[in-house]
């Protein structure tokens, strides 16, 4: 019998024909993901090298690490990837090395043009994510160039989690070549960079330990302990814990950053937490950090008008600033609330014009400090310059709050001396 309406079978042999596109689409997007690892503990399609996994794994695939040592570089480019290290039987170490031969440039600098050797580097990519695995720079046979990076993110997003990034230093001879960076993050013109890195490890770098540069770059520093080689003799290099540069944007909240200090403090500063020309009043946050034993834990800078203002400092233990101020603000419009400051070179706060007009219209209040040898809060602009200081409490300084545009009072014996504030000559890595 000829159906009651003459379109019906047509309608449904379209609709027939619709599904069954529709599943085949859905299928092949499965095809075109999968589940592979490197080295032969999993019963998985498996592969000798990292590199050769990411080469054969289509996008969206995870590639579980078998536990070992790796020498090679590694590129992930154009393509979003899980990439973990796994545990088999009792052994968990997932270890990239650089190859025999050493490391070899395999990337460009987005900002100098300069050649660089990357272990792990993820480039036009993303999100690409990096967990439970260590990349090691340990014989990696280079001097002053090209410049060294463990981990490095470029024009790409991603996550690293539990990762342990170390020894990215040339030729494994600490120097004062500026170059030797554990990881980093940079973003060409008009290109975008969101990176998040928690709870790993980060030690024994030559110049940074984790860096975040350039306009269109958004870092994310969660949980992470990162320690610099403590007093660093000249001519090494000045390190910093923790950079945001060059018109960057970023969380820093619940990290534990130590030991960056350069042994001759008229050449240069290093910081454990140092926001250089940040991006302007883009809600950049310091929050809940652990930093010290370091010549300025938490120095926020400028060397251009505009550049930096409106940080939130807040909720920070800062303690053992051995050459300068506990949190040093070289900028305008910053909040900085809630914080324990112990054992200050010159001051717990400074507000801070030696930057050009800056060290104003701040607000500092909620702060503890105790112990440090200039004051509590030292305000460059003596009261002129906007900034409003309440609530703070103190604690065996020998003034609360002082105003001075070129000296402190601090204690010799029993009399109170007047000494020339230092100048910060601050090396943060480009």
């Amino acid at each position: 019998m000829p159906p009651s309406n003459p379109q019906e079978g047509p309608v449904r042999s379209l609709t027939f024909s619709c599904l069954a596109l529709a599943v085949l689409v859905a299928l092949s997007g499965q095809a075109f993901s999968a589940t592979v690892a490197v080295g032969s503990c999993t019963s998985l399609v498996n592969y000798a090298t990292v590199q050769e996994a990411v080469n054969a794994s289509p996008a969206g695939s995870v590639i579980k690490v078998c536990p070992g040592n790796y020498p090679e570089q590694v590129a992930i480019v154009a393509k979003n990837l899980t990439l973990e290290g796994i545990e088999y039987a009792t052994e968990d170490a997932v270890v990239i090395l650089p190859p025999a031969g050493g490391l070899v440039p395999n990337v460009t600098d987005v900002d100098s043009g300069n050649p660089v050797a990357a272990q792990l580097v993820v480039q036009n990519a993303g999100p690409v994510s990096i967990s439970n695995l260590t990349v090691d720079g340990t014989g990696n046979g280079l001097a002053c160039g090209p410049d060294v990076r463990g981990i490095l993110f470029q024009n790409s997003s991603g996550k690293v989690n539990h990762v342990a990034v170390r020894n990215q230093v040339p030729n494994g001879i600490p120097n004062g070549c500026q170059v030797g960076e554990s990881i980093w993050v940079e973003t060409a013109a008009g290109q975008s960079s969101t990176v998040t890195i928690a709870h790993s490890s980060v030690h024994n770098y030559n110049k940074n330990g984790i860096t975040g540069n350039d306009a269109g770059t958004n870092l994310t520093l969660t949980g992470n302990y990162i320690q610099g080689a403590g007093v660093v003799p000249k001519p090494g290099a000045a390190q910093n814990g923790i950079q945001v540069g060059f018109g960057a944007t970023g969380t820093i909240m619940d990290n534990i950053v130590i030991d960056n200090i350069y042994g001759d403090p008229t050449v240069a500063a290093s910081a454990d937490v140092l926001l250089y020309d940040a991006a302007e009043n883009s809600n950049i946050s310091i929050s809940r950090n652990i930093v010290g034993n370091s010549q300025l834990p938490i120095a926020l800078y400028t060397d251009t008008a505009g550049v930096g203002d409106g940080v939130s400092v807040t909720g920070n233990r800062v303690f053992g600033a051995s050459t300068y101020d506990g949190i040093d603000v070289c900028t305008n419009g910053n909040t900085v609330t809630g914080n324990t400051i112990v054992n200050s070179a010159e001051s717990g706060v400074h507000l801070d014009a030696s930057c050009g007009s800056t060290g104003q219209n701040n607000t500092v209040t909620g702060n503890t400090i105790l112990e440090s040898a200039c004051a509590g809060i030292l305000d460059d602009t003596n009261g002129t310059g906007s900034n409003m200081i309440t609530d703070d409490t103190y604690f065996t300084v020998p003034f609360t709050l002082i105003g001075s545009t070129s000296k402190c009072n601090v204690t010799a014996g029993t009399a109170m001396l007047a000494k020339a504030k230092a100048t910060r000559k601050f090396s943060p890595a480009r």
